[in-house]
């Protein structure tokens, strides 16, 4: 078979193919020669020990995060990977972090997975989430003895002594550390009775070398951390301290007491504010009031709104002058009928028998018949002769003469 002939570029990208994949993460122990700072920021170096050397380079965002002060002679250990820079044909180590080989394989540990979960957005600010402005309840995972917990109890005394506080005591540090920490917060996250779900959660501990924060650089309570739905603050170790929790977690706090204090609000914060809202509402209020009396009295004063009034006013004041109309009316018709009653008083008062009687005469009744004429008397018969003041009975003694006698006291007969 006739033998393959390759181009240099294609037998460096398959070099490249090759390594690339095969040490994609890779750590890499040696000492620091032809180390070089340019302009540029970035890091180029070679990586050595007794038997080989291999060139390296840290780009310059890295560089700036290192807390190592890189130089020549320094043994470190270098993470990151394999890469091959076809234009030289030569591969080298790009690192991603570097750790002094004499802080042991805690360090190592801690930069891998560091970039793992930076790699995989753990720590990007999408996924943290808002704390409550008041919880009610607050959950704390820590040792249940100790300055920690004293501190911060003291805090929400003082801030906000309305929260309650649920302690689920856990161990700090040592072998069950981590698994205690993601215990409580599995059982904060799997409570079902509301009264005792914490609103927030504080991990916290004091400070302490790398090896006693170890639990808290546990790939597994970052995890757990990251998971959980109630939003958790960490306060590990002091202020220079950062762990793999500080960074997960939702909040960071440089040290427990600091955490008491961005978990809990202020009480007088909180009562200012109150104030300030209530006199505001008030204010508001009354700016509402007088606006809606302004409306008030601007319909009040409105012709459309006073136009029923007056037309009232004019139908009164024609009901007014109709009444006074008709009483005037009726007055006169009424002294008119009273003047006509009393003339035709007058006129039936001429026609009165009795004022006849008055003057001097009189009337002759038989048998309940007024006698007309002389004729109708005869001898023996009786009468009554009726004068204006009283009626005498009289005998017919004669057809010339009768006799009587008076129906009025002392009265004398009379001849007729």
């Amino acid at each position: 078979m006739p033998e393959q002939i390759l181009t240099v570029t294609e037998l460096t990208s398959g070099i490249k193919s090759v390594l690339e994949n095969k040490f994609q993460t890779i750590s890499v122990r040696g000492e620091i020669s032809n180390f070089k700072l340019p302009s540029s920021g970035h890091v180029y170096m070679t990586l050595k020990d007794e038997g080989a050397q291999i060139p390296a380079v840290i780009w310059k965002n890295i560089r700036m995060r290192l807390s190592v002060d890189l130089k020549d002679g320094l043994e470190i250990i270098a993470h990151g990977r394999l890469e091959v820079y076809p234009p030289s044909g030569r591969y080298q180590l790009i690192c991603t972090s570097v750790v002094l080989a004499g802080e042991g394989t805690l360090q190592l540990a801690y930069a891998m997975l560091l970039e793992k979960l930076a790699s995989k957005g753990y720590f990007n600010q999408e996924h943290k989430k808002q704390l409550p402005a008041l919880p009610e309840k607050i959950g704390l995972i820590t040792s249940a003895t100790g300055a920690v917990i004293e501190d911060m109890s003291n805090v929400f005394r003082r801030r906000f002594p309305a929260a309650r506080l649920l302690l689920y005591p856990v161990k700090v540090q040592g072998e069950e550390a981590a698994k205690n920490v993601i215990g409580a917060l599995q059982y904060f996250n799997e409570l079902s009775d509301s009264a005792l779900k914490p609103d927030v959660v504080i991990v916290a501990r004091g400070g302490g070398s790398l090896e006693d924060l170890q639990a808290f650089n546990d790939e597994a309570v970052a995890l757990a951390i990251f998971n959980s739905k109630i939003p958790v603050i960490s306060a590990i170790g002091h202020e220079t301290d950062v762990t793999i929790a500080d960074m997960v977690a939702d909040v960071r706090a440089g040290t427990p007491s600091i955490a008491a204090e961005i978990a809990a609000p202020d009480m007088q914060e909180l009562l200012k504010h109150s104030d300030t809202l209530l006199n505001r509402q008030c204010l508001a209020l009354h700016a509402k009031v007088e606006g809606i009396e302004r409306q008030i009295d601007s319909l009040l004063g409105s012709y459309a709104f006073n136009r029923p009034q007056i037309l009232l006013d004019q139908m009164q004041e024609r009901i007014n002058h109709l009444v006074k109309f008709m009483s005037q009316s009726v007055g006169n018709t009424i002294r008119h009928a009273e003047r006509s009653f009393s003339s035709a008083t007058e006129r039936l008062s001429l026609l009165d028998y009795r004022k006849t009687l008055e003057r001097g005469f009189t009337l002759v009744k038989q048998n309940s018949s007024y006698v007309t004429s002389r004729a109708f008397l005869r001898k023996t018969d009786k009468a009554s002769v009726i004068f204006h003041d009283g009626e005498v009975e009289v005998d017919i003694i004669s057809d010339d003469a009768v006799r009587g006698t008076s129906s009025a006291q002392t009265r004398a007969p009379r001849k007729c």
